[in-house]
């Protein structure tokens, strides 16, 4: 009879120690949005709307502007210049930070231009571009493609710099040519680091893309937040504010997917709990 008794402590034991299953993350963000907007919303309403919104008077003005078609033709305004100037920024971005962080001379003739690129003050700029440029689409994508291709750069030259060198030394074993190397070997390993520029530099795009529909033509998503901000119309400015924000973290999101997409290798190295 005791060892029957034994017996059932020991298989009721495990499942006791079972480790409790931890909250989804899609979860965690969900309560965190409800309770942020929850606070808005009481907060929001003690406001001057003058001076602020809050999220149902956001939602009306959100529903006003997609119904009368105003929304849909400022975002296709908007993400025609940024998504070009953001695909060029990749195209041009990565293979420069590669040959830079790759070759000693690069690094030493060209390393300097992206630093300082990297920290200039784009929009004192701006009008200098309008000269060259115009008013039109093309000034806009190259605003967005100088503010995002050097984070991208600059993240690619930092992870080809921390490549280890063994794996380097084993492409010059098998006497690959610094071609090969650089395809086969260095960019594989940089990807992570590709992947981290490319997500920095959406929030810096979205951001570029504001600046020139302010300071070019005004339209797009940029135009509704200058002219509603003109007329005082603080629920409607926030609309388009909310939008990038989405379009951000979108982007990011799918950005994501693509990184695990491509090195999956990544996602086993660097798990989290």
């Amino acid at each position: 009879m005791v060892d029957i008794v034994d017996t059932e402590n020991k298989a009721a034991a495990p499942a006791e120690a079972a480790p409790r299953r931890p909250m989804p993350r899609w979860a965690i963000t969900l309560i965190s949005i409800c309770v942020m907007l929850g606070l808005w919303e009481i907060f929001g309403r003690q406001v001057n709307p003058v001076f602020g919104s809050y999220p149902s008077a956001i939602a009306v003005a959100s529903w006003e502007l997609l119904i009368s078609g105003d929304l849909g033709t400022a975002m296709v305004q908007s993400l025609q210049p940024f998504l070009l100037g953001y695909f060029l920024a990749i195209v041009f971005g990565v293979p420069m930070g590669l040959i830079i962080g790759r070759f000693r001379w690069a690094e030493a003739a060209f390393g300097i231009y992206v630093t300082a690129g990297y920290a200039m003050p784009l929009v004192a700029l701006v009008p200098l571009l309008v000269l060259w440029l115009g008013l039109g689409f093309a000034v806009k994508a190259a605003v967005i493609f100088l503010m995002c291709i050097f984070p991208i750069a600059i993240n690619t030259w930092l992870g080809v710099k921390v490549v280890p060198k063994t794996l380097i030394e084993v492409g010059h074993a098998f006497v690959a040519p610094n071609s090969v190397i650089l395809r086969r070997i260095v960019l594989p390993a940089t990807l992570p680091y590709i992947m981290a520029g490319v997500k920095l530099s959406v929030g810096r795009g979205v951001v570029a893309m504001v600046i020139a529909e302010f300071f070019t033509a005004i339209s797009g998503l940029g135009g509704i937040i200058i002219n509603s901000a003109n007329n005082f119309d603080t629920a409607r400015m926030f609309v388009p504010i909310i939008v990038l924000m989405v379009l951000a973290t979108l982007l990011n999101a799918l950005v994501g997917r693509i990184e695990r997409w491509v090195a999956p290798w990544q996602v086993e190295i660097a798990s989290r709990d």
